[in-house]
């Protein structure tokens, strides 16, 4: 039997971490840490050892770093540091440890007084087979400890001293015949750039940048709010569709069937005589222009994001050329999209599963690196739940491949385990429930759920507090108060989180009641607004980017701990990081003053119940001196609706 078909000598068992079993990467950041456990075991007394073993990127030789035995039964830990975007791959090796178990067995004789030196001879002989793998100076070493364990004519405790050799366990590590290894199935790990887990987002559109109303805002009209935005701390500036919209069936205002004249329609229609997904808006301006825009904004330390959407209007230069591509009915017309009894004349979906499929795919494929190619780096992706699953993992693998710093927000609300499927396919971020979780006990279960494992390994909440398509009651009936706490919340709990333009003056009004619309939404008319209007909270906007990007306790996920509040309706959690103590209370109530008692965690926080501690409201500026465990709180929302305390021990 040849060493390849060797059976194994070791068992590898219940490798963490995985998603799936290893069906699914997991994810991580560029300077994280992959923390790695399994179980190992072999039949007999004989000692194993194990290591991880991992492969960066583009490089050709795998690297490794020892797992260490610890007090669960049979259980090994190890870690590597990931230093690079790209796809990685991990994986663990075991193999009797025939020295480490001599060694052993050495030590038990010597300390029952047992004659050892026929033991030294077996020892040495050992060490000059190890010698053989090993070069260099470890070589010599290793050659010259056998040398002085089988001398007879050596003073036994310098033999012994040359066995028990504080280095020798290190040099000899690693099997001693290829048939001695047994190594596991390897598992994928996505290492994505550190904007991919932690970055503050701003929808606009840009056709409503100019200042003028009723005229159409272009590139250069939203270049010149950059240095606005830059400075209220977001991260990425995402646009809806940016392409020419269709003129058949065009939406008009507030979704009208019909459009009058001079109505811009949905961005979302793609397509016109003018191109399609590969082209701008003709009104926006030209590619040039928009290549400026990327370029202004990663000057002021932004990046743009876009959207695709991968639908049609009837107008897109792909009807004409492909029409296969689109599901056709007996009588040879086009099926329009329609969720009944809503129907959406403007767009034709299109048909994954058609008999050209193949070309289909690569289309789109191609749609997303050529605007990688000028420059863009993400992508929010309308829908995606309504795609297939399959076309998701070969698309995204396929852009990753040639661009492993894109980022994909997944823009899905929809049942839990299909969102859940979209971000093991590759999604680096996901569209969350967190609009519609207003008490307190409904965003306690939810977090909870995000920052645990399994979801910790691949799935990213993004928090928007608001989108075009969704104007929560909480935010029509709370007035300004609701904005200024729904920010709060989504800036504090994830690490991720965004606004749409116009969240910020507190548009709250909805098309009629009932609705989650907008009263003239953007979607389907220009809008122009005075960003430093009356009421508006973009001094809390600015000072919260300020506070995460100050505070590491922001900037991660799984460290989330809700604590005890007296009273339900003022929530309250602490977000930590090495030195770094956060205590976040909220009142959810956006109408009335309460009041509560916070069990705070002191014991978690290193601080004594005698000890006195600072906390110093972020928010506010307020700084104060607290004792023992259960504290005071009072939030008026005409005044304030929050704390961010800082603890630090006092002296």
């Amino acid at each position: 039997m040849s060493p390849a078909t060797e059976p194994p000598r070791v068992v590898i068992e219940e490798i963490t971490p995985a998603v799936d079993g290893g069906r699914y990467p997991v994810k991580l950041t560029v300077g994280g840490t992959l923390d790695v456990g399994a179980n190992v075991f072999r039949d007999g007394h004989d000692l194993v050892a194990a290591r991880v073993i991992f492969l960066a990127p583009g490089e050709p030789q795998w690297r490794s770093a020892p797992l260490t035995y610890k007090f669960e039964p049979d259980r090994w830990y190890g870690s590597f540091r990931v230093e690079q975007a790209g796809r990685w791959h991990y994986g663990v090796e075991a193999w009797p440890d025939h020295f480490g178990t001599w060694r052993s067995e050495l030590q038990k004789r010597v300390q029952a007084g047992q004659d050892v030196r026929s033991e030294l001879l077996v020892g040495a002989l050992l060490l000059e087979r190890y010698a053989t793998l090993l070069r260099g100076d470890v070589a010599r070493h290793v050659r010259e400890l056998a040398k002085t364990m089988a001398d007879d004519d050596a003073p036994l405790d310098a033999r012994l001293r040359a066995a028990l050799d504080e280095n020798l366990l290190a040099e000899v590590y690693g099997p001693l015949e290829p048939a001695d290894l047994t190594r596991s199935p390897l598992f994928e790990l996505v290492v994505d750039r550190p904007e991919a887990s932690f970055a503050a987002w701003y929808e606009l559109f840009p056709r409503s940048q100019s200042t003028k109303p009723g005229v159409h805002g272009t590139f250069l009209d939203t270049a010149r709010r950059l240095p606005e935005i830059a400075a209220l701390g977001f991260d990425v500036i995402y646009l809806p569709p940016i392409h020419p919209i269709g003129e058949t069936h065009r939406k008009g205002r507030n979704n009208a069937p019909v459009a009058e004249p001079g109505d811009v329609g949905s961005p979302w229609g793609i397509g016109s005589s003018a191109g399609g997904h590969t082209a701008v808006h003709p009104d926006l301006g030209t590619l040039a222009d928009f290549e400026h825009l990327v370029a202004s904004a990663r000057d002021l330390g932004l990046e743009i994001a876009l959207d695709y959407a991968l639908q049609c209007s009837p107008d897109h230069p792909w009807v004409k050329e492909h029409p296969e591509w689109f599901f056709v009915r007996p009588d040879g017309s086009i099926r329009y999209a329609e969720n009944p009894p809503k129907k959406y004349e403007d767009i034709y979906p299109l048909n994954f599963w058609c008999k050209d499929r193949e070309a289909m795919w690569n289309a789109c494929r191609d749609v997303l690196l050529f605007w990688a190619e000028r420059g863009v780096r993400t992508f929010r992706v309308d829908n995606p739940h309504t795609k297939p699953f399959a076309f998701w993992e070969w698309v995204l693998r396929e852009v990753h491949t040639r661009y492993p710093d894109v980022v994909f927000l997944s823009e899905s609300f929809t049942r839990p385990n299909r969102m859940k499927a979209l971000a093991k396919l590759g999604f680096n971020q996901s569209y969350t429930y967190f609009t519609w979780k207003n008490t307190a006990w409904e965003l306690r279960d939810y977090f909870r759920e995000l920052t645990t494992p399994p979801m910790t390994l691949y799935y990213r909440p993004n928090c928007f507090t608001n989108t075009p398509d969704i104007l929560h009651e909480y935010l029509q009936h709370g007035g300004r108060p609701a904005f200024r706490v729904r920010l709060v919340l989504a800036a504090t709990l994830a690490p991720l989180y965004g606004i749409y333009s116009g969240f910020e003056l507190c548009e709250g009004t909805p098309v009629r009641p009932g609705s989650e619309e907008y009263i003239d939404s953007e979607k389907y008319q220009l809008v122009t607004r005075d960003y430093n209007g009356p009421g508006n909270i973009k001094q809390d906007v600015a000072r919260l980017n300020r506070i995460r990007r100050e505070n590491a306790a922001l900037q991660t996920l799984p460290n989330l701990e809700f604590v005890q509040s007296d009273f339900d309706g003022i929530l309250a959690y602490r977000r930590y990081a090495p030195g770094n103590e956060l205590l976040v209370v909220v009142n959810l109530d956006p109408h009335l003053m309460h009041e509560t008692v916070i069990d705070v965690p002191l014991d978690r926080m290193g601080i004594s119940e005698q000890e006195p501690y600072e906390v110093f409201d972020l928010l506010s500026g307020g700084r104060y001196t607290w004792r023992g465990r259960r504290n005071y709180v009072k939030l008026d929302p005409s005044e304030r609706v929050a704390h961010v305390f800082r603890i630090t021990r006092r002296g």
